[in-house]
Protein backbone atom coordinates (compact mmCIF):
# COMPACT_ATOMS: atom_id res chain seq x y z
CA UNK A 1 0.00 0.00 0.00
CA UNK A 2 2.72 2.40 0.67
CA UNK A 3 4.53 1.72 -2.47
CA UNK A 4 1.33 2.85 -4.30
CA UNK A 5 0.71 5.88 -2.64
CA UNK A 6 4.17 6.46 -3.48
CA UNK A 7 4.34 5.80 -6.88
CA UNK A 8 0.49 8.09 -6.87
CA UNK A 9 2.78 10.69 -5.43
CA UNK A 10 5.52 11.06 -7.94
CA UNK A 11 3.05 10.79 -10.80
CA UNK A 12 1.37 13.42 -9.31
CA UNK A 13 4.11 15.33 -9.00
CA UNK A 14 5.43 15.28 -12.78
CA UNK A 15 2.06 16.05 -14.03
CA UNK A 16 2.35 19.17 -11.70
CA UNK A 17 5.94 20.00 -13.27
CA UNK A 18 4.01 19.41 -17.07
CA UNK A 19 1.88 21.52 -16.40
CA UNK A 20 4.03 24.44 -15.24
CA UNK A 21 5.98 24.01 -18.07
CA UNK A 22 3.03 24.09 -20.72
CA UNK A 23 0.90 27.10 -19.04
CA UNK A 24 3.81 29.24 -18.36
CA UNK A 25 2.96 32.95 -18.33
CA UNK A 26 3.60 34.72 -21.42
CA UNK A 27 6.69 36.99 -21.93
CA UNK A 28 7.08 40.00 -20.30
CA UNK A 29 6.86 43.69 -22.51
CA UNK A 30 10.90 43.00 -22.54
CA UNK A 31 10.89 39.78 -24.47
CA UNK A 32 8.41 41.19 -27.11
CA UNK A 33 10.12 43.54 -29.95
CA UNK A 34 9.10 46.63 -29.46
CA UNK A 35 10.44 49.88 -31.88
CA UNK A 36 10.72 53.51 -30.87
CA UNK A 37 11.00 54.09 -34.83
CA UNK A 38 8.65 54.44 -37.26
CA UNK A 39 9.21 53.89 -41.23
CA UNK A 40 7.38 53.43 -44.68
CA UNK A 41 8.60 53.33 -48.12
CA UNK A 42 7.01 53.82 -51.74
CA UNK A 43 8.29 54.51 -55.17
CA UNK A 44 6.80 55.76 -58.36
CA UNK A 45 7.98 55.76 -61.90
CA UNK A 46 9.65 59.61 -63.11
CA UNK A 47 10.52 58.02 -66.80
CA UNK A 48 9.75 61.18 -69.21
CA UNK A 49 6.92 60.93 -72.22
CA UNK A 50 8.14 63.98 -73.93
CA UNK A 51 11.52 63.46 -75.36
CA UNK A 52 13.68 65.80 -74.21
CA UNK A 53 17.53 66.16 -73.80
CA UNK A 54 19.40 63.66 -71.75
CA UNK A 55 22.30 64.97 -69.18
CA UNK A 56 25.55 64.01 -68.19
CA UNK A 57 27.63 63.95 -71.59
CA UNK A 58 28.20 67.28 -72.90
CA UNK A 59 28.28 66.76 -77.00
CA UNK A 60 24.89 65.23 -76.01
CA UNK A 61 22.57 67.46 -77.34
CA UNK A 62 19.61 65.82 -79.05
CA UNK A 63 16.55 64.42 -77.60
CA UNK A 64 16.49 60.68 -76.53
CA UNK A 65 15.05 58.45 -78.70
CA UNK A 66 13.70 55.97 -76.89
CA UNK A 67 13.02 53.97 -73.23
CA UNK A 68 15.45 50.91 -72.52
CA UNK A 69 14.32 50.30 -68.80
CA UNK A 70 12.56 52.90 -67.06
CA UNK A 71 13.36 55.49 -64.17
CA UNK A 72 11.97 56.04 -60.24
CA UNK A 73 11.69 58.24 -57.59
CA UNK A 74 12.24 56.18 -54.14
CA UNK A 75 11.37 57.38 -50.29
CA UNK A 76 11.74 56.40 -47.01
CA UNK A 77 10.16 58.07 -44.55
CA UNK A 78 10.98 57.51 -40.71
CA UNK A 79 9.32 59.02 -37.34
CA UNK A 80 10.37 58.39 -34.21
CA UNK A 81 7.12 60.08 -32.39
CA UNK A 82 8.59 63.08 -32.00
CA UNK A 83 10.16 64.01 -35.69
CA UNK A 84 10.08 62.74 -39.01
CA UNK A 85 12.70 62.03 -41.64
CA UNK A 86 12.78 61.62 -45.31
CA UNK A 87 15.68 60.18 -47.45
CA UNK A 88 14.50 60.37 -51.32
CA UNK A 89 16.49 59.10 -53.99
CA UNK A 90 15.97 58.97 -57.81
CA UNK A 91 17.42 57.44 -60.89
CA UNK A 92 18.97 60.77 -62.64
CA UNK A 93 21.99 62.90 -62.77
CA UNK A 94 21.63 65.53 -59.57
CA UNK A 95 19.56 68.30 -58.13
CA UNK A 96 20.13 72.50 -58.51
CA UNK A 97 20.29 73.89 -55.26
CA UNK A 98 17.06 75.77 -56.45
CA UNK A 99 15.18 72.81 -57.20
CA UNK A 100 16.07 71.66 -53.56
CA UNK A 101 15.05 74.80 -51.79
CA UNK A 102 11.92 74.75 -54.16
CA UNK A 103 10.89 71.04 -53.15
CA UNK A 104 11.90 71.54 -49.41
CA UNK A 105 9.01 74.04 -48.74
CA UNK A 106 6.46 71.93 -50.37
CA UNK A 107 7.36 68.74 -48.33
CA UNK A 108 6.92 70.03 -45.23
CA UNK A 109 4.11 71.82 -46.16
CA UNK A 110 2.10 68.80 -47.26
CA UNK A 111 3.80 66.39 -45.34
CA UNK A 112 5.24 67.97 -41.89
CA UNK A 113 9.22 67.24 -42.39
CA UNK A 114 11.36 69.48 -41.73
CA UNK A 115 13.81 70.62 -44.06
CA UNK A 116 16.77 69.62 -42.49
CA UNK A 117 15.98 66.43 -41.90
CA UNK A 118 15.24 65.54 -45.86
CA UNK A 119 18.35 63.92 -47.96
CA UNK A 120 16.86 64.44 -51.82
CA UNK A 121 19.98 62.36 -53.72
CA UNK A 122 20.30 61.24 -57.32
CA UNK A 123 22.12 58.50 -58.25
CA UNK A 124 23.88 60.66 -60.66
CA UNK A 125 22.76 58.22 -63.78
CA UNK A 126 24.10 59.50 -66.87
CA UNK A 127 21.24 57.75 -69.10
CA UNK A 128 18.35 60.21 -67.60
CA UNK A 129 16.45 63.44 -69.13
CA UNK A 130 18.04 67.03 -68.41
CA UNK A 131 16.42 68.08 -65.07
CA UNK A 132 18.32 71.20 -64.03
CA UNK A 133 21.09 73.32 -64.32
CA UNK A 134 23.47 75.41 -62.72
CA UNK A 135 21.96 78.90 -62.77
CA UNK A 136 20.51 79.60 -66.39
CA UNK A 137 16.60 79.27 -67.23
CA UNK A 138 15.99 75.36 -68.62
CA UNK A 139 14.22 75.13 -71.60
CA UNK A 140 10.60 75.23 -71.45
CA UNK A 141 10.44 70.65 -72.38
CA UNK A 142 13.30 70.40 -69.26
CA UNK A 143 11.35 72.81 -67.13
CA UNK A 144 8.21 71.09 -67.48
CA UNK A 145 9.60 68.25 -66.43
CA UNK A 146 11.16 69.59 -63.48
CA UNK A 147 8.29 71.11 -62.57
CA UNK A 148 6.43 67.67 -62.72
CA UNK A 149 9.19 66.01 -61.02
CA UNK A 150 8.32 68.17 -58.04
CA UNK A 151 4.99 66.58 -57.54
CA UNK A 152 6.18 63.44 -57.99
CA UNK A 153 8.82 64.37 -54.93
CA UNK A 154 5.77 65.43 -53.05
CA UNK A 155 3.25 62.07 -54.23
CA UNK A 156 6.25 59.54 -53.10
CA UNK A 157 6.46 61.14 -49.82
CA UNK A 158 3.25 61.37 -48.94
CA UNK A 159 2.75 57.48 -49.91
CA UNK A 160 5.69 56.63 -47.59
CA UNK A 161 4.69 58.66 -44.30
CA UNK A 162 0.87 56.95 -45.11
CA UNK A 163 2.88 53.57 -44.97
CA UNK A 164 4.41 53.97 -41.34
CA UNK A 165 4.84 51.33 -39.13
CA UNK A 166 7.07 49.88 -36.28
CA UNK A 167 10.07 48.79 -38.05
CA UNK A 168 13.42 46.67 -37.23
CA UNK A 169 16.35 48.55 -38.91
CA UNK A 170 20.16 46.77 -39.34
CA UNK A 171 23.30 47.89 -41.09
CA UNK A 172 26.34 46.09 -42.80
CA UNK A 173 28.99 46.31 -45.24
CA UNK A 174 30.50 44.41 -47.88
CA UNK A 175 32.72 45.05 -51.07
CA UNK A 176 32.19 45.28 -54.81
CA UNK A 177 35.03 45.66 -57.25
CA UNK A 178 33.36 47.02 -60.36
CA UNK A 179 34.39 50.48 -60.13
CA UNK A 180 38.25 51.67 -60.58
CA UNK A 181 39.77 55.10 -60.26
CA UNK A 182 39.53 56.88 -63.70
CA UNK A 183 42.28 59.52 -63.00
CA UNK A 184 44.58 57.88 -66.10
CA UNK A 185 48.46 59.54 -66.35
CA UNK A 186 49.44 59.82 -69.87
CA UNK A 187 52.65 59.48 -71.43
CA UNK A 188 53.29 63.31 -71.86
CA UNK A 189 52.33 63.69 -67.67
CA UNK A 190 48.70 64.73 -68.19
CA UNK A 191 45.69 62.91 -66.71
CA UNK A 192 42.26 62.48 -68.06
CA UNK A 193 39.42 59.93 -67.93
CA UNK A 194 40.79 56.39 -68.36
CA UNK A 195 41.35 53.72 -65.95
CA UNK A 196 44.08 54.03 -63.31
CA UNK A 197 44.09 50.73 -60.92
CA UNK A 198 46.89 52.18 -58.89
CA UNK A 199 44.44 55.11 -58.19
CA UNK A 200 42.61 55.24 -54.91
CA UNK A 201 39.54 54.06 -54.87
CA UNK A 202 36.51 52.86 -52.47
CA UNK A 203 35.05 49.68 -53.25
CA UNK A 204 32.52 49.63 -50.19
CA UNK A 205 28.77 48.94 -50.26
CA UNK A 206 26.91 49.88 -47.62
CA UNK A 207 23.24 48.38 -46.96
CA UNK A 208 20.73 49.56 -44.50
CA UNK A 209 17.58 46.97 -43.96
CA UNK A 210 14.51 47.97 -43.22
CA UNK A 211 11.56 45.12 -41.49
CA UNK A 212 8.65 45.69 -40.19
CA UNK A 213 8.51 43.25 -36.93
CA UNK A 214 7.45 40.16 -38.78
CA UNK A 215 10.97 40.12 -40.23
CA UNK A 216 9.18 40.68 -43.48
CA UNK A 217 11.26 42.99 -45.95
CA UNK A 218 10.00 47.01 -46.42
CA UNK A 219 13.15 48.88 -47.84
CA UNK A 220 16.91 48.74 -48.80
CA UNK A 221 19.54 51.53 -48.74
CA UNK A 222 21.97 50.63 -50.74
CA UNK A 223 25.23 52.91 -51.25
CA UNK A 224 28.07 52.34 -53.12
CA UNK A 225 30.75 54.37 -55.12
CA UNK A 226 30.57 55.41 -58.78
CA UNK A 227 29.78 57.58 -60.88
CA UNK A 228 26.92 56.11 -63.28
CA UNK A 229 28.14 56.26 -66.68
CA UNK A 230 28.37 52.68 -67.90
CA UNK A 231 26.28 53.74 -70.63
CA UNK A 232 28.52 56.08 -72.90
CA UNK A 233 27.18 59.41 -74.48
CA UNK A 234 26.28 57.90 -77.86
CA UNK A 235 23.54 55.91 -76.10
CA UNK A 236 19.89 57.99 -76.97
CA UNK A 237 17.77 55.51 -74.94
CA UNK A 238 16.31 56.56 -71.27
CA UNK A 239 18.53 53.79 -68.69
CA UNK A 240 18.78 53.59 -65.34
CA UNK A 241 22.43 52.54 -65.69
CA UNK A 242 24.04 50.18 -62.79
CA UNK A 243 21.89 52.33 -59.89
CA UNK A 244 18.83 50.91 -62.24
CA UNK A 245 20.13 47.40 -62.86
CA UNK A 246 20.74 46.92 -59.22
CA UNK A 247 17.68 47.77 -57.85
CA UNK A 248 15.56 45.47 -60.32
CA UNK A 249 17.99 42.92 -59.90
CA UNK A 250 18.18 42.63 -55.47
CA UNK A 251 13.91 43.78 -56.23
CA UNK A 252 13.32 40.60 -58.13
CA UNK A 253 16.01 38.15 -55.83
CA UNK A 254 13.44 39.23 -52.72
CA UNK A 255 10.52 38.48 -54.95
CA UNK A 256 9.12 42.11 -55.49
CA UNK A 257 8.89 42.48 -51.92
CA UNK A 258 11.48 44.82 -51.04
CA UNK A 259 12.35 48.80 -52.27
CA UNK A 260 15.46 49.21 -53.05
CA UNK A 261 17.58 52.60 -52.65
CA UNK A 262 20.72 53.15 -54.51
CA UNK A 263 22.35 56.18 -53.78
CA UNK A 264 26.46 57.15 -54.81
CA UNK A 265 29.06 57.48 -52.65
CA UNK A 266 32.64 59.60 -53.08
CA UNK A 267 32.57 58.72 -56.71
CA UNK A 268 34.33 62.42 -58.58
CA UNK A 269 37.15 59.99 -59.36
CA UNK A 270 35.75 57.25 -60.09
CA UNK A 271 33.73 55.12 -62.78
CA UNK A 272 32.52 51.57 -63.49
CA UNK A 273 34.85 49.12 -64.40
CA UNK A 274 32.60 48.99 -67.79
CA UNK A 275 31.99 51.42 -70.53
CA UNK A 276 31.16 53.85 -71.01
CA UNK A 277 29.45 52.56 -74.52
CA UNK A 278 26.09 51.97 -75.79
CA UNK A 279 25.85 48.25 -74.39
CA UNK A 280 23.36 47.37 -71.91
CA UNK A 281 24.57 44.07 -71.19
CA UNK A 282 27.56 45.86 -69.35
CA UNK A 283 24.52 48.14 -67.20
CA UNK A 284 23.16 44.83 -66.39
CA UNK A 285 26.76 42.88 -65.37
CA UNK A 286 27.55 45.46 -63.28
CA UNK A 287 23.58 45.46 -61.84
CA UNK A 288 23.73 41.79 -61.20
CA UNK A 289 27.79 41.55 -59.65
CA UNK A 290 26.94 44.76 -57.40
CA UNK A 291 22.88 43.26 -56.72
CA UNK A 292 24.53 39.79 -55.43
CA UNK A 293 26.55 41.45 -52.96
CA UNK A 294 23.98 43.64 -51.85
CA UNK A 295 21.81 40.49 -50.99
CA UNK A 296 24.77 38.76 -49.73
CA UNK A 297 25.29 41.76 -47.35
CA UNK A 298 21.45 41.80 -46.83
CA UNK A 299 20.81 38.25 -45.65
CA UNK A 300 23.59 38.47 -42.87
CA UNK A 301 22.40 41.84 -41.30
CA UNK A 302 20.63 41.16 -37.74
CA UNK A 303 18.01 44.05 -37.25
CA UNK A 304 17.02 45.55 -34.13
CA UNK A 305 14.13 47.78 -32.74
CA UNK A 306 14.71 50.98 -31.21
CA UNK A 307 16.55 54.45 -31.78
CA UNK A 308 16.18 57.52 -32.55
CA UNK A 309 16.09 60.49 -35.21
CA UNK A 310 18.77 63.19 -35.62
CA UNK A 311 19.45 65.80 -38.28
CA UNK A 312 22.12 68.46 -39.01
CA UNK A 313 22.82 70.84 -41.47
CA UNK A 314 24.94 73.59 -42.35
CA UNK A 315 25.88 75.57 -45.68
CA UNK A 316 29.51 76.39 -46.43
CA UNK A 317 31.02 78.82 -48.83
CA UNK A 318 34.12 77.63 -51.11
CA UNK A 319 36.14 79.83 -53.14
CA UNK A 320 35.14 80.05 -56.46
CA UNK A 321 37.09 78.99 -59.58
CA UNK A 322 36.86 79.49 -63.20
CA UNK A 323 36.97 76.91 -65.55
CA UNK A 324 40.32 75.99 -67.10
CA UNK A 325 40.98 75.49 -70.79
CA UNK A 326 42.36 72.13 -70.77
CA UNK A 327 43.68 69.46 -68.64
CA UNK A 328 47.17 70.13 -68.27
CA UNK A 329 48.86 70.04 -64.84
CA UNK A 330 50.41 73.18 -63.19
CA UNK A 331 47.63 76.14 -64.69
CA UNK A 332 46.98 79.01 -62.80
CA UNK A 333 43.95 79.08 -61.61
CA UNK A 334 41.31 82.19 -61.57
CA UNK A 335 39.10 83.38 -59.15
CA UNK A 336 35.49 82.64 -59.89
CA UNK A 337 32.12 83.33 -58.01
CA UNK A 338 32.23 81.68 -54.67
CA UNK A 339 30.46 78.40 -54.40
CA UNK A 340 27.42 77.44 -51.93
CA UNK A 341 27.98 73.67 -50.70
CA UNK A 342 25.31 71.96 -48.63
CA UNK A 343 26.14 69.73 -45.72
CA UNK A 344 24.14 67.49 -44.11
CA UNK A 345 23.90 64.75 -41.36
CA UNK A 346 20.79 62.41 -40.73
CA UNK A 347 21.30 59.75 -38.08
CA UNK A 348 18.31 56.79 -38.32
CA UNK A 349 19.41 54.73 -35.29
CA UNK A 350 23.04 54.11 -35.18
CA UNK A 351 23.41 55.06 -38.51
CA UNK A 352 24.63 58.81 -40.20
CA UNK A 353 24.14 59.05 -43.60
CA UNK A 354 26.67 62.01 -44.52
CA UNK A 355 25.24 63.86 -47.46
CA UNK A 356 27.61 66.63 -49.91
CA UNK A 357 25.84 68.46 -52.59
CA UNK A 358 28.26 68.13 -55.06
CA UNK A 359 30.53 65.15 -56.49
CA UNK A 360 32.99 64.56 -53.96
CA UNK A 361 36.30 62.72 -54.65
CA UNK A 362 36.81 59.16 -52.85
CA UNK A 363 39.59 59.84 -50.74
CA UNK A 364 37.88 62.77 -49.12
CA UNK A 365 35.24 60.47 -48.83
CA UNK A 366 37.10 57.70 -47.42
CA UNK A 367 38.47 60.37 -44.63
CA UNK A 368 34.69 61.07 -43.44
CA UNK A 369 33.92 57.49 -42.68
CA UNK A 370 37.32 56.32 -41.07
CA UNK A 371 37.43 59.69 -38.79
CA UNK A 372 33.62 59.50 -38.03
CA UNK A 373 32.29 58.03 -34.53
CA UNK A 374 29.81 56.11 -36.30
CA UNK A 375 30.93 52.58 -37.67
CA UNK A 376 28.15 52.96 -40.12
CA UNK A 377 28.16 56.22 -41.96
CA UNK A 378 27.13 56.39 -45.48
CA UNK A 379 28.51 59.06 -47.57
CA UNK A 380 26.12 60.66 -49.66
CA UNK A 381 27.20 62.56 -53.04
CA UNK A 382 24.78 64.57 -55.08
CA UNK A 383 22.43 65.39 -52.33
CA UNK A 384 20.32 68.38 -51.45
CA UNK A 385 22.04 70.51 -54.32
CA UNK A 386 24.67 70.68 -56.77
CA UNK A 387 28.07 72.20 -56.24
CA UNK A 388 29.78 70.46 -58.45
CA UNK A 389 33.12 68.81 -58.70
CA UNK A 390 34.75 68.99 -54.76
CA UNK A 391 38.61 68.05 -55.19
CA UNK A 392 41.28 67.21 -53.18
CA UNK A 393 43.96 69.70 -52.87
CA UNK A 394 46.38 66.95 -54.01
CA UNK A 395 45.00 66.92 -57.14
CA UNK A 396 44.72 70.52 -58.53
CA UNK A 397 48.81 70.43 -59.54
CA UNK A 398 48.06 67.34 -60.95
CA UNK A 399 45.34 68.76 -63.21
CA UNK A 400 42.51 66.41 -65.39
CA UNK A 401 39.09 66.79 -66.14
CA UNK A 402 37.90 67.11 -62.51
CA UNK A 403 40.02 69.78 -62.08
CA UNK A 404 39.64 71.10 -65.18
CA UNK A 405 35.79 71.82 -64.57
CA UNK A 406 35.04 72.09 -60.81
CA UNK A 407 33.99 75.56 -59.73
CA UNK A 408 36.00 75.81 -56.37
CA UNK A 409 39.08 76.18 -55.29
CA UNK A 410 42.13 74.07 -53.51
CA UNK A 411 41.06 74.39 -49.83
CA UNK A 412 37.82 73.10 -50.23
CA UNK A 413 38.43 69.33 -49.11
CA UNK A 414 39.31 70.85 -45.15
CA UNK A 415 36.11 72.68 -46.31
CA UNK A 416 33.91 70.16 -46.36
CA UNK A 417 35.83 67.11 -44.13
CA UNK A 418 36.05 69.41 -41.11
CA UNK A 419 32.14 71.14 -41.17
CA UNK A 420 31.02 67.54 -42.09
CA UNK A 421 32.88 65.76 -39.71
CA UNK A 422 31.53 68.24 -36.71
CA UNK A 423 28.12 67.92 -37.80
CA UNK A 424 28.37 63.96 -36.92
CA UNK A 425 30.00 64.82 -33.68
CA UNK A 426 27.23 66.37 -32.26
CA UNK A 427 25.42 63.08 -32.43
CA UNK A 428 27.65 60.98 -30.52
Amino acid sequence: MIKIVGRLLIILSLALMNSLVSFSPPSSPEDIAVSDILAGAAKVNITPITPIPMSGYGGRKDPFTGIHDSLYLTAVVFSDGSRKAAIITADLIGFSHRFCGEVFSKIEEAAGIHPDYILLAASHNHGGPANMTYSEKAIPEVEAYANKLQESIIKVVKIAGQRLQPVLIGAGKGICNMNINRRARFADGSIWLGRNPDGPCDHEVSVLKIEDLDKNPIALLVNWPCHGTTGGGENYQITGDWPGATARFVEKGLDGKVIVHVTAGASADINPIYGPNDKFQDIDAIGMLLGEEVLSVAKEIKVSPGGSIGAMKKTVIANGKKRLESRLPDQELEAGEDVEIVLSALKIGNVVFAGISGELMTEIGLYVKKKSPFVNTVVVTHCNGNSGYLCTDGSYPEGGYEIMVTRTMHGTEALISENLLELIHQFN
